[in-house]
């Protein structure tokens, strides 16, 4: 997403990013990355939850969300949810979900 920010900004697309980190280890870790775009925090799991990405009790890697996107529309509706396995090629796959939809909308 960070390496393609300019397609996403051309395609009228906003992406914002969330984890369970505080704002201030989240502001760094965008700092570090070069993110081109908000990285917010969500440190009580409250949006977590809502979205299911919070992993079971248990699990090896609690500490951190289920990787998962979702391309919203400009009024709020989940339009595609995205199981992110590969983040080389997500990016890819997500502007061309945008362009497909804005055809559709045409």
């Amino acid at each position: 997403m960070r390496d393609r920010a300019d397609e996403f900004s051309l395609a009228n697309c906003v992406v914002l990013g969330a984890s369970f980190d505080s704002v201030a280890d989240n502001a760094e870790f965008a700092r570090q990355q070069h993110f081109g775009f908000q990285l917010l925090s969500d440190a009580d799991r409250h949006v977590g939850t809502t979205y299911d990405v919070v992993r079971p009790k248990g699990h090896k890697y609690r500490e951190f969300p289920e990787r998962v996107s979702y391309l919203i529309d400009d009024v709020g509706i989940i339009r595609v949810s995205y199981d992110v396995v590969d983040v080389v090629h997500h990016a890819k796959a997500v502007l061309a979900d945008v362009a497909r939809l804005k055809d559709d909308d045409v």
